[in-house]
C-alpha cells in the first residue's frame, strides 16, 4: 500500500471530478492522502474535503508565491491547525525562482509558519526554490527542528538533503525524480535513507514518467515508488512500506 504525502485535490483539475480520482486511488492501492493548504480562502475547502472522506487528511498555510490573499498570522494558523483532521502547518516556505527582491515578506511568513508549526505541535511541510541557503538559515534560526516536517517536492543537493535530515526532517520525492534530466536528484533519492524517505505526487502537477504531461494524481505515486527503488536495488513495496510507515509516524495520522 501506498502513500501520497502532499497533493492538492482541492485544485479544480481534481476537484471537479473527486470520486474518479478516489477510486483511482482505491485501484492503484494508495491508502491515504495529505491534500496541501496554499491559502488561507482555500482553506475551509481542502478542510471540508478531508472531512468528507476518512483516508484524506490535511494542513493549513500558505505558499511562499501567494500574494494578494490574507496574510497568516501565529494565532489564526495555531487555531486552524486544531481543527479535526489537520496534520501540519503548510505548504509554506521561499521560493526564489519566480519572484524578485525584495521579498522580506515572504521570509517573514515562513517565519510565522514555524512559529505556529512549534506552537501547534504540528510538523511543517517545507517547500523550496532557488533559496536553499535561506530557507535552511530560516529553519536553524526559528527553531524548525523543534516542529520537524518535510522538505516537499524535494529537488536539492545532497548537501541541503543531509542539512535538512539533520534537523529531523524528511525528504519526499514527486515524479521529478522518474524524468531522464533529473540524474542529479536520482543520485539524491538513491542515497536518502529509506527511513527517512516519503514519496508525493504534487497532484495536479509533475506527473511522472509514464504519464508524464498528463494531469497529475494520487495513483500515480507508485511510478515515484517504482523509480526509487530501482535506484536503491529494492523493490517498490519495500519503498512503499517504508514511506508509508514514515508517513504516519511524522504526521501522527490514523484512519
Amino acid at each position: 500500500m501506498y502513500v501520497d504525502s502532499h497533493c492538492h485535490l482541492s485544485f479544480p483539475e481534481l476537484a471537479d471530478r473527486i470520486d474518479e480520482v478516489l477510486a483511482s486511488m482505491r485501484r492503484a492501492q494508495v491508502e491515504a492522502a495529505l491534500n496541501v493548504c496554499t491559502t488561507l480562502e482555500e482553506f475551509p475547502r481542502v478542510h471540508a474535503l478531508a472531512q468528507a472522506h476518512a483516508h484524506i487528511c490535511c494542513s493549513v498555510g500558505v505558499h511562499p508565491d501567494t500574494q494578494g490573499g490574507a496574510e497568516p498570522d501565529v494565532d489564526t494558523l495555531v487555531r486552524l491547525a486544531a481543527a479535526p483532521k489537520v496534520v501540519a502547518i503548510g505548504e509554506t516556505g521561499l521560493d526564489y525562482y519566480r519572484l524578485k527582491e525584495p521579498l522580506d515578506w515572504q521570509r517573514e511568513r515562513f517565519r510565522v509558519h514555524i512559529r505556529a508549526a512549534r506552537a501547534a505541535r504540528k510538523p511543517l511541510i517545507i517547500h523550496t526554490r532557488a533559496a536553499s541557503e535561506d530557507t535552511l538559515r530560516l529553519m536553524r534560526e526559528e527553531d524548525a527542528g523543534q516542529a520537524g516536517g518535510v522538505m516537499h517536492c524535494f529537488t536539492e543537493s545532497w548537501e541541503v538533503a543531509e542539512a535538512a535530515m539533520r534537523m529531523g526532517f524528511y525528504i519526499s520525492f514527486s515524479g521529478i525524480v522518474t524524468f531522464k534530466s533529473a540524474k542529479d536528484l536520482q543520485e539524491v533519492a538513491r542515497r536518502v535513507p529509506l527511513a527517512r524517505l516519503l514519496i508525493e505526487t504534487d497532484a495536479p502537477y509533475l506527473a511522472p514518467v509514464p504519464h508524464r504531461g498528463k494531469t497529475n494524481e494520487p495513483a500515480f505515486v507508485p511510478h515515484v515508488a517504482a523509480m526509487i527503488g530501482q535506484l536503491k536495488g529494492v523493490a517498490a513495496g519495500d519503498v512503499a512500506a517504508a514511506s508509508s510507515s514514515n508517513f504516519f509516524k511524522l504526521f501522527r495520522y490514523l484512519y
